[in-house]
Formats: structure tokens, C-alpha cells, sequence
């Protein structure tokens, strides 16, 4: 059985309800976490695209994607390097390094319609939640620290963190 239902949080996938692009963040990762993630993704076969500030790459380490995030030292250098995963074809997520200390990435919620695309997404976050041993938090867009629902790391799985009713 699935972690969550389709028709118990509908209502938190629709984008006029939650906004188009919800924040999906893990919060306190280093560098380390960023390279489980870079790793994950090509153990997952997952397709990808690596760019920084919008110039596609080959394909990093976190520690480089850290040094362009960071630029070097020098704040005028600072680029946001992206990679963007999908993993199906018509689901993509879109992962940005602002900062070393959280995984942030965007999820479109008009591809994730349906009990199938929410099982897409519900697959990922457990995947990511465990390989880090952390939770990977949904909130509707702009609304950071209010999560809907998320990876529990002492539940195991994908929970409902608000009434979708309300």
C-alpha cells in the first residue's frame, strides 16, 4: 500500500491551492550530503543535467558546485549551480545549491497528478530521506518551515504533516 493516498492530499498538489512550485528542502547537510545526493542520482540511473548559473557542465562534485556556489571567496563570483533529475521522463526536479547547509530543490506539482506521479515523488523523498538519514520536507510554495507533508525519518516513509481539509 502506498505511503499516501491520492485522494487524502490532492488538494496539496493543486497548484491555484499550494502554488505551482512547492520548496522541498533537507536541512542541516554539508558538502558531504550534497556528494551522497550527486552520487545517489547516478546509482538511481536517474536522467540529469548539471549547469552553473545557467551554463550547462559536465556533471561535479559537490565540492565544486560549493566553490561556484560560494564563489571562491569572492561574492561576485557566486553562481547558483542547478542539476536537474528525472526520475521518469515526465517528472523533473530541479536541485539548487544556495548554500552547503540545505538541499533545496523544486518539484512541478502539474506533473505529479494522480496516484502514479505521487508515488513518483513519494519514492524519491524516501530514497533521499534514507540515504541521508534525514528528513526531506514539502511546503507549499513560499511558505518554508511550514511543511505538508514530508519524509519522517523515525516514521520510515512519507507522512502528512497538515489536515489537507483546512
Amino acid at each position: 500500500m502506498p505511503d499516501l493516498l491520492w485522494d487524502d492530499v490532492k488538494v496539496l498538489f493543486d497548484p491555484e491551492f499550494n502554488g505551482a512550485l512547492p520548496d522541498v528542502v533537507v536541512e542541516g547537510t554539508t558538502v558531504e550530503d550534497w556528494q551522497v545526493l550527486l552520487d545517489l542520482v547516478r546509482a538511481q540511473g536517474w536522467q540529469y543535467a548539471y549547469s552553473v548559473g545557467g551554463e550547462p557542465m559536465e556533471f561535479s562534485s559537490a565540492a565544486d558546485m560549493a566553490a561556484a556556489a560560494y564563489g571562491a571567496g569572492a561574492p561576485e563570483l557566486r553562481v547558483t549551480p542547478e542539476l536537474r533529475v528525472w526520475p521518469i521522463p515526465e517528472v523533473l526536479m530541479i536541485f539548487r545549491m544556495y548554500q552547503t547547509e540545505s538541499i533545496d530543490f523544486d518539484v512541478d506539482l502539474r506533473e505529479l497528478q494522480g496516484q502514479e506521479r505521487l508515488d513518483v515523488l513519494v519514492d524519491v523523498l524516501c530514497v533521499i530521506g534514507r540515504r541521508l538519514g534525514k528528513s526531506v520536507l514539502m511546503s507549499a510554495e513560499g511558505s518554508p518551515g511550514r511543511p505538508d507533508l514530508g519524509f519522517d525519518v523515525e516514521a520510515d516513509r512519507v507522512v502528512k504533516m497538515v489536515d489537507p481539509g483546512v
